[in-house]
């Protein structure tokens, strides 16, 4: 199964610190899921690894994106980004979280991968009813 990585679970998976370190690294290792990072949250994993972990870290997430799947959203992506981004301002949705959104409606995938369920569970996609988030909220 197809599944859009958020920031969070990406980040956590780096840093042997994180409380979410073990249950992200273990999704990353699961036979049954297809990662697939939308190229906004490389950038902001990029700078949050090096801003707090250091360069080593940056260059070791880095160099793992060569075994993991990263789309860039097509022309036609960025007016559905501005447009989640207009709908749900109050939250505010920024232009990364809209990009998990927008790669999942097009890749027609119902699974993300986010530590922020409060944020996804609220989004109404147009491809389904609701996200499947992972990991499951304990």
């Amino acid at each position: 199964m197809l599944a859009v990585y958020d920031t969070g679970p990406l980040y956590a998976a780096l840093d042997r610190d994180d409380d979410d370190h073990e249950a992200c690294a273990e999704l990353l290792r699961r036979r049954d899921l297809r990662p697939v990072i939308p190229a906004l949250v490389v950038a902001e994993v990029s700078y949050l690894a090096a801003t707090r972990l250091g360069a080593d870290a940056e260059a070791a997430f880095v160099s793992g994106l060569a075994k993991l799947d990263v789309d860039a959203p097509p022309p036609s992506e960025w007016e559905r980004i501005a447009e989640l981004i207009r709908r749900y301002a109050d939250f505010p949705l920024g232009a990364t979280d809209a990009s998990v959104l927008a790669l999942a409606e097009r890749l027609d995938t119902r699974c993300v991968v986010t530590l922020d369920h409060r944020h996804f569970r609220a989004l109404r996609p147009k491809h389904c009813a609701a996200l499947q988030l992972l990991p499951e909220a304990t």
